[in-house]
């Protein structure tokens, strides 16, 4: 193996692999270090498919999957294939006025629609109240998504260098360059950027830097949309309201998010006849070099009451499941920092697959400008950047909803600060070097 690169980054998983294709983009020597392969089975980006959606609580994240949206549709340009699929969006709950409010406030379309207009539209969906209907929301082919990040550019021609089966143990930096221990030996670099989701904290031991992550292993489950509930029938043999006639799949199925607590969550899966159900952050902690794939009965019972309570048309009993480890930090903002010559992307709390190619972008930005967010020069309106436009961690701008806070101590001498999403426009693509236009 080679001993030296220009940029090493630590994990080819989303946020890995899109950091990787905007450093390429840049011009950047960039290798990927991966310790198994792309998706492996205890990867955090794994799977088929996961839900892209505009609604949040706090408006500075809904501008960003907008922002997002659009880098995701440059990349299915490049790689000549379909990523993002339209798919309609119920979302209701306890959330819902804020989540509505959010949408407004970011400019983004929404309808609020009363319970008897939401079970008319999708019946197959049980609300049980008012609901949001948000339209530009879509299924993310995630298969695919992670093979297009890693498929060679086609301004380039080439790919970033991805080498799987290489575990990193460590992670140095003197100063002048990073040393990134590996199974196969030492790699030099000028800069390292670690994306390896719950081993990132290890990784980072070695330079004093303790991060706010808490793995946890989660659990989804496959319905088959063509199969009825089982045994729910009334005393008169009827089956339940929105119930479609047997062994039909249910026309036009949306994704569907409950905000609130619990927040169980559906989404058809594309080219199929299954839809995938879960609930956002269920799952017991978790070691991410122990993870146990065997469905857990616990949480499958819990995903089969959602079924049942969501989705009454539908046979509860799953075709199969899955376990997913998730990466959470304890407010579910991402970790999007640069630490000397370490920039670190992490973090992603189970709801960070749709800003992929954007945190890539600003990743990117950070491992090419040489500055960590906050101490930037002029003009520089990265993450956490002092530049116009800029309302990073600490501010308290248009848009920041009350989120701004103070930067959080990992150690005796440094501070890794929490990314704060706050307020972002176009400034800050344009000065990762992505612009505003199509993603």
């Amino acid at each position: 193996m080679r001993t030296h690169a220009d940029v090493v980054v630590v994990g080819a998983g989303l946020l890995g692999l899109a950091a990787a294709r905007a450093l390429a983009r840049r011009g950047r020597e960039v290798v990927v270090l991966e310790q198994a392969e792309i998706g492996h089975e205890g990867a955090g980006s794994k799977g088929s498919c996961r839900i892209f959606r505009l609604g949040y609580a706090d408006p500075g994240y809904v501008e960003a999957a907008r922002l997002a949206r659009e880098l995701w549709h440059s990349l299915e340009t490049e790689a000549s294939t379909r990523i993002l699929h339209p798919t309609p969006q119920l979302t209701f709950g306890p959330d819902l006025t804020a989540v509505h409010e959010a949408m407004l406030l970011a400019g983004a379309p929404c309808e609020l629609v009363p319970a008897s207009e939401a079970a008319r539209m999708f019946p197959a969906v049980a609300a049980n109240g008012p609901a949001l209907l948000e339209p530009q929301s879509c299924v993310i082919a995630a298969d695919r998504a992670l093979a297009a990040l890693a498929a060679p550019i086609p301004d380039i021609g080439t790919a970033p260098q991805v080498r799987t089966g290489v575990r990193v143990t460590g992670v140095a930096d003197d100063g002048r360059l990073v040393t990134v221990h590996t199974s196969q030996g030492p790699l030099a670099a000028s800069t390292a950027v670690v994306c390896a989701g719950p081993w990132s904290g290890q990784l980072l031991a070695g330079l004093d830097v303790s991060l706010p992550a808490a793995p946890t292993l989660e659990q989804v489950a496959y319905l088959d949309l063509g199969g009825t509930a089982a045994g729910q029938t009334a005393a008169d043999g009827t089956p339940p309201a929105g119930t479609p006639p047997a062994g039909t799949p249910p026309d036009g199925m949306p994704i569907f998010i409950r905000h609130g607590d619990p927040s169980p969550y559906g989404l058809p899966v594309p080219g199929t006849s299954l839809y995938k159900i879960g609930i956002h952050a269920s799952g017991p902690p978790a070691d991410p070099d122990g993870q146990d794939q065997s469905a857990d009965q616990e949480l499958s019972a819990r995903l089969a009451a959602v079924a049942r309570q969501y989705l009454p048309g539908l046979d509860p009993r799953p075709v199969r499941t899955e376990r997913c480890v998730y990466d959470n930090t304890p407010d579910e903002d991402f970790v999007i920092d640069r630490i000397g010559n370490v920039v670190i992307g992490c973090g992603t709390s189970g709801h960070g697959f749709k800003f992929g190619p954007l945190i890539g972008e600003w990743l990117a930005d950070l491992a090419a400008a040489g500055a960590r967010p906050g101490h930037a020069g002029p003009g520089h309106t990265g993450p956490g950047g002092t530049g116009p436009g800029s309302t990073g961690p600490g501010s308290t701008g248009p848009g920041s909803a009350g989120r701004a806070g103070p930067a959080r101590t990992v150690s005796s001498h440094l501070s890794l600060e929490r990314f704060r999403l706050a307020r972002f426009g176009p400034s800050r693509l344009s000065a990762a070097g992505g612009g505003s236009g199509p993603r």
